[in-house]
């Protein structure tokens, strides 16, 4: 191929990337001579849409060491695929249904559910070839889906694994419940936001038979009036001087005429309005807890659509909760049972994908527990500690370090988490429902035992053939699917066949990096670890890269609906994926966030035309010896610049090698270039130039500068792995372009 200038990737990188995939290089089966796995399995991206400039940074960073590791002898398998994403899948697609005036409930479960695999497979497909366009090279005969009939397998094994273990349980708690999505959502599914409200400090009268000398009632503060309906106690601080003689004294609800009573707990804060809270174990967490301190009366006022429901006074039923708030202010101060409204800024949960105000109700959902100890098959471990000691002992190591805080903190305060949501897209639980109301059967042949639930039922990978309680019903599987992320804790490992005895998992697992985003550290990181120790007895990684956040240049999040969001793929099409894999790998450190602007992306197009040119000239100096087995460097005849050059290169090896292992791929680049750009092809190529006017020196020169060449193109491979291979392909100009002649499989330079 003749050289053009400047160099076109839009010529070069969709044929260079169908060459690489033909050879099959990427499959770790044919690497013939490599020895030792080395495994990576892809964060896989949400089926929801395109991939984002996080997304593309994550790729650039897995692309590099895969194919440094590939080249350095290691039997490389990069795990490609994508995550169905429960509700946020679900959502985009009643979006979709919503432009065409129908709902989920108008098509049914069955065809609402064929309507979202259309969309995964428009969309799945698409995140995958834009995964191509960036120039990974993962092996595409192993790419998975978290809804595929063996991943699904291993979701079902998994819970009763959990559950046989005592890990998992089935009860009513206060959920984070989303009005708009209709379902369960965890802690970690959350995003607050800060709004201004208020602070209402409301009169709660003292029953009559006990009177303070000033008053005759007690002051709570509260930003939610609406829930007071369902108040069952007022709470202070035990060592709270101001009511220790009103414990345990009795107060008319105002609105309803309930009697409840003021009781002391530690959990109410002395400096929080007037240091006496209203308590509504319906929807409050910390109320929750301080109802089960007390045994006090759980009255749930707020349905799941946000309304004020039966337990209310009917006054206020079927009022929405900004409807019911007002009413309630309004009707209490006509009473004059309000002192005082302060302003407030508040932080209100929002759901993750939709936006909408999150509410806390009582609700019966499956849970899996954080800090209680397991059976026999853990070791009498709790799941927080299988996720906290690898970290303590060294086993598994934060990139930067600073981050292990933040896994170790949150682990520190972990609640049990809601692993069943209200939606029709996901892993379905294995659970069977007598749908007889009769009294719990005991049956001896029940591999696993009913819970202390009201209800019948048993947990089955396959459907019973007769119900075990009443022999007549045909059992009612649960509706429920799981979280979305209690199928993907199980990926490093459910990729490569497990709960199967594989061939992959047995040569692949453990995998040895996760690269992934500080925002799921929590949601996905933690329960990876505990999961792989629990059900694989083994760590599913090594080392954990906790990458940048991608940011606007001046500091903005990115995002589309906001018009400050970039498409990777938009830049591919106007610079080429090597020019913009350089302008994200020039600024990976370990700052928190990075700001990301095209002149990084326009300093790779250039530096991409300096190595062309660069290569268009050696090509050119050694004429017809257009082989790799030509660059032989001797001793003798060597010049001051022979020596320099050969002397830098192969500190350079060593530092790129050093810079790689550390993960420290921004160091790396910028090392690079500066050798590169400045010492090799500003001086040395210059110095050559007098060199090979010289023929007693110039065979020497010849060999010198295709070997300090072709190993430069062995360094900058994982980082512009296109225009390499292109130039590399140009030593084979008279011979077929196989797999062995690659660039991608060619040795690491040492």
């Amino acid at each position: 191929m003749k050289f053009d200038s400047p160099y076109n990737p839009e010529k070069v990188e969709k044929r260079i990337y169908k060459i690489w995939e033909k050879s099959g290089v990427f499959n770790p089966d044919n690497l013939k001579n490599a020895k030792k796995p080395f495994t990576i399995v892809i964060p896989p991206p949400n089926v929801t849409g395109s991939l984002h400039m996080g997304h593309a940074l994550n790729v650039v960073i897995q692309d590099i060491l895969i194919r440094f590791k590939r080249m350095a002898g290691f039997k490389t398998l990069w795990v490609p695929g994508t995550d169905h994403a429960g509700i946020a899948t679900q959502s985009m697609v009643e979006k979709k249904l919503k432009k065409e005036s129908k709902t989920r409930f108008d098509l049914g479960r069955e065809k609402f559910v064929e309507e979202i695999w259309k969309w995964k497979n428009e969309y799945g497909n698409k995140i995958l070839d834009q995964l191509k366009r960036l120039g990974a090279s993962c092996d595409w005969s192993r790419v998975r889906f978290t809804m595929d009939k063996d991943y699904s397998a291993a979701v079902l094994e998994a819970f009763v694994q959990y559950y046989n273990n005592g890990w998992i349980y089935r009860g009513e708690r206060v959920v984070n419940w989303c009005p708009r999505c209709q379902t369960s959502l965890s802690d970690l599914e959350l995003e607050y936001k800060e709004e201004k409200t208020h602070l209402w400090y409301l009169k709660y009268p003292l029953s009559k038979n006990y009177q303070l000398k000033t008053k005759n009632y007690i002051v709570v503060a509260t930003t939610r009036p609406e829930t007071m309906l369902g108040d069952t106690a007022v709470a202070v601080n035990p060592k709270d001087e101001r009511y220790k003689k009103l414990i345990g004294q009795i107060i008319m609800l105002p609105l309803v005429n309930r009697e409840i009573s003021i009781i002391a707990d530690r959990a109410v804060d002395v400096n929080f309005g007037t240091g006496a809270v209203k308590v509504t174990p319906a929807h409050s967490l910390i109320d929750w807890q301080i109802g089960q301190n007390h045994n006090l009366p759980i009255i749930s006022v707020i349905d799941e659509h946000c309304c004020l429901n039966a337990n209310a006074p009917e006054i206020y039923r079927g009022m929405k909760i900004e409807e019911a708030r007002k009413k309630i202010v309004d009707d209490l101060s006509a009473l004059n049972l309000i002192e005082k409204i302060e302003d407030h800024t508040h932080s209100i949960p929002k759901c993750y994908r939709c936006g909408s105000t999150v509410e806390l109700i009582p609700s019966k959902q499956w849970f899996v527990k954080m800090s209680a100890k397991g059976g026999s098959a853990s070791g009498g471990d709790s799941l927080v500690k299988l996720a906290m000691l690898p970290i303590k002992s060294g086993k598994i190591k934060f990139h930067p370090k600073r981050w292990e805080k933040v896994y170790l903190d949150w682990l520190k305060n972990a609640h049990d988490w809601c692993i069943s949501r209200q939606i029709w897209w996901g892993h379905q639980f294995p659970v069977y429902f007598c749908q007889n109301k009769q009294e719990k059967i005991k049956n001896q042949k029940l591999k696993i035992k009913n819970n202390n639930d009201d209800e019948n039922f048993i947990i089955s990978i396959q459907k019973p053939k007769e119900c075990p309680f009443c022999r007549e019903c045909k059992m009612k599987q649960s509706e429920d699917v799981f979280d979305t992320w209690f199928s993907s804790a199980l990926w490093p490992f459910a990729v490569l066949g497990w709960p199967k005895k594989t061939k992959d998992l047995a040569i692949y697992y453990p995998t040895d990096v996760l690269s992934t985003a500080r925002d799921i550290i929590n949601l996905w990181v933690a329960r990876m670890v505990y999961s792989g120790a629990a059900l694989t007895r083994k760590l599913p990684f090594k080392d954990v890269i906790i990458h940048a956040t991608v940011i606007t240049k001046e500091g903005q999040r990115m995002s589309k609906s906001l018009g400050t969001g970039i498409d990777p793929l938009e830049l591919v099409e106007k610079y080429g994926a090597d020019a913009t894999r350089f302008g994200l790998a020039w600024q990976i450190s370990e700052t928190q966030d990075m700001r990301f602007g095209e002149n990084d992306i326009l300093a790779g197009k250039k530096f991409c035309n300096k190595i062309w040119n660069a290569s268009r000239f050696v090509l050119l100096q050694i004429g017809n010896n257009k082989s790799p087995a030509f660059a032989k460097v001797s001793a003798g005849k060597q010049t001051l610049a022979d020596k320099k050059i050969l002397l830098g290169l192969k500190k350079l090896q060593k530092d790129i090698g050093r810079f790689i292992e550390k993960y420290e791929f921004g160091k790396a680049l910028h090392r690079l270039y500066d050798f590169f750009w400045h010492q090799y092809a500003d001086i040395y190529i210059e110095t050559t130039k007098k060199q090979l006017a010289d023929e007693k020196i110039k065979v020497q020169t010849q060999n010198i500068l295709l070997y300090v060449h072709l190993n430069l193109l062995r360094l900058l491979h994982p980082f512009l792995p296109f225009i390499t291979e292109e130039i590399w392909s140009q030593f084979f100009v008279n011979k077929k372009l196989k797999s062995k002649n690659l660039l991608i499989v060619e040795n690491w330079p040492k």
